[in-house]
């Protein structure tokens, strides 16, 4: 893992000019047969004309014939060869050469080439093939070795299991007088052409008359099956490797170095990530590939004047795999190192960081703060704060239990700002902090456990939240409490600076409350404070508020806005807010891997 890898920027200097428009000719060739397709399947009238075209002597060009099912394979067609992924151009520059010659075998015949429509077929024809082999260096993208595998056996056992499906409906809706002279097996192969096409050739098959309704449901079956079948030929792959042992400790090594630069910095040691290092090994981008976003957070690990080395194999990497490469939480000074590789930068919101040495609970101003503080304390709560080095085995384990017991949902959310583990051993300069309920009688040394924090190390002097759990039964305000007693009590582990949670457009709620802001702004605020009611936002921004923070803005990082819907996706999914859709649970990758 330690050599960066080049070989797709070479790939992109291969292109030129003729290859891109050619490139460009293709998409755009499957783009406008996508629209046709799909408006052929519902314009009954125009449907009709196609299919009539593609009897007796008339033929339409390359993928053109009604259908939903036939639509939506050329729109993942479309879309595949938009993302580059040498897959598709394959699949394309085969059967489009099959189509080729087999118009052009059919054009020996005079009552066939003499029909205007056939010469346009097969120039089409011929240019969607030539454009395939003038822009082939255009299309490189990797798959995942195992999308074939995958890809055979969703397109077998989905078309067995939608044809019989097809055929019991034929069945059941069959109007023919006749209905008698048809067996099984005709119905069969009468409701499996529907499934190819709304407008196949039914003249073969006696004793057989369906509605028009039958066939377009048959029709949209099989464009369920397409899609199944396309998302698992064309899927991404999800990570090139690990992050490994001897990638963790070099990481731990840039930390302990330059790790004061950026408090986003630890979290880059999750091990669902993968990472990709400079030709020096003084930078580092850790990444996690989410639904086909390569998706790193935070700024590079390492060397400033490093960077671009890490970054560049970084965006090629993504390149090379068909990946769209994104930054969430990146601060403004590696926005800008992004931005001068092509990236351009939107502002999330701001970081809360607050210097303990700055931080007081005195004046006005603090007055529902210190009222809160003074309460929690009064009602007998204290708080322990301990290095994880230097908590005991058994009272880790204890603190896992609990912290586990007050977990919120099944799936434990974070990414940006998340290490995603408690306890390692590994961790050991982490921070822990223990609320106790001195009130709860025999509930142990300081009282009963009844909310946690975990800190993680943001250079020698730095803390950066990492967790929050605490006992739903407890006592309002437990939270910030604690937060205040770290802060107040900050020399006791000799640290000087914290970071807080981050606090999504924050800079709207601010703004947009004070007199004079525009209606825009307003707007915006009132659609945020919303949305607040499931996902907190405006919550989150004033809970951080009240200690008087620095605030320091982060910035999402992209290459086009056309991808920003499927990056927030990605993000949703990483930080634990969406579930990840997927194929069932016997066609998942390692399901079909613990099988070999």
């Amino acid at each position: 893992m330690g050599d960066a890898r080049l070989t797709p920027n070479h790939q992109r200097r291969a292109s030129t000019k003729a290859s891109r428009r050619a490139g460009e000719f293709a998409v755009w060739y499957l783009r406008v047969v996508t629209f046709v397709n799909l408006l052929s399947a519902v314009w009954v009238s125009f449907g009709n004309d196609v299919r009539r075209h593609n009897e007796e002597n008339f033929f339409t060009p390359y993928l053109l014939t009604a259908g939903f099912a036939s639509g939506v394979f050329t729109m993942f067609l479309a879309v595949t060869m938009r993302r580059r992924k040498r897959a598709a151009w394959i699949l394309n520059i085969v059967i489009s050469s099959l189509f080729l010659l087999l118009f052009t075998f059919a054009m020996l015949f005079a009552d066939i080439r003499q029909h205007a429509q056939n010469w346009v077929s097969l120039i089409l024809t011929a240019a969607f093939v030539a454009s395939l082999v003038v822009g082939r260096r255009e299309f490189y993208a990797k798959g995942d070795r195992s999308n074939p595998r995958l890809a055979a056996a969703v397109a077998v056992g989905g078309l067995l299991v939608s044809s019989l499906f097809a055929a019991l409906l034929v069945t059941v809706a069959n109007e023919a007088h006749d209905s008698h002279r048809s067996t099984f097996l005709e119905r069969w192969g009468y409701g499996t052409m529907r499934l190819i096409s709304v407008a196949a050739d039914d003249s073969g098959f006696a004793g057989i008359s369906t509605p028009n309704w039958v066939d377009i449901v048959i029709n949209v079956i099989s464009t369920v099956l397409i899609l199944a079948v396309l998302y698992a030929a064309f899927r991404s792959r999800r990570a090139v490797d690990p992050l490994t042992e001897d990638d963790e400790a070099r990481l731990r090594a840039l930390l302990d170095r330059n790790g004061d630069r950026d408090s986003l910095g630890y979290f880059a040691l999750r091990r669902e990530k993968s990472v990709v290092w400079s030709p020096t090994g003084k930078a580092a981008v850790a990444y996690r590939v989410v639904g086909g976003v390569s998706l790193a957070a935070g700024d590079p690990i390492g060397d400033p004047e490093a960077w671009p080395g890490a970054i560049d194999p970084w965006l090629a990497e993504a390149r090379a795999h068909g990946w769209i490469p994104a930054v969430m939480g990146a601060s403004e000074e590696a926005g800008t190192v992004y931005a001068r590789h092509g990236l351009d930068a939107l502002e999330l919101g701001d970081e809360a960081l607050v210097e303990t040495a700055e931080f007081t609970l005195e004046g006005r101003a603090m007055r529902t703060v210190r009222q809160a503080y003074n309460r929690v304390k009064r009602a007998g709560y204290t708080v322990r704060i301990r290095r994880h080095a230097d908590i005991p085995a058994d009272e880790m384990a204890h603190l896992l239990q609990r912290a586990d017991d007050w977990r919120d949902g099944a799936t434990e959310r974070g990414f940006s700002m998340a290490l995603g583990r408690l306890g390692d051993p590994a961790d050991g300069q982490c921070v822990m902090l223990e609320c106790m309920d001195s009130r709860a009688g025999g509930a142990g040394e300081g009282g009963e456990l009844k909310a946690l924090l975990s800190f993680v190390p943001w250079g020698p002097r730095g803390l950066s939240l990492d967790l929050m759990r605490r006992d739903r039964d407890a006592d309002n305000g437990l939270m910030e409490f604690m937060v205040i007693e770290l802060l107040q009590r900050a020399q006791e582990i000799k640290i000087t600076q914290v970071s807080l949670n981050f606090a999504m457009f924050r800079s709207v709620f601010e703004r947009g409350g004070r007199i004079g802001a525009g209606p825009v702004l307003r707007l915006w605020r009132s659609l945020l404070s919303f949305f607040s009611r499931w996902w907190q936002i405006e919550s989150l921004y004033r809970a951080n508020a009240k200690y008087r923070p620095i605030w320091e803005p982060r910035f999402l990082l992209f290459e086009k806005s056309a991808d920003l819907p499927r990056i927030g996706i990605a993000a949703a999914r990483a930080e634990g807010f969406l579930e990840a859709p997927g194929l069932p649970k016997w066609l998942h990758r390692k399901h079909l891997e613990s099988r070999r």
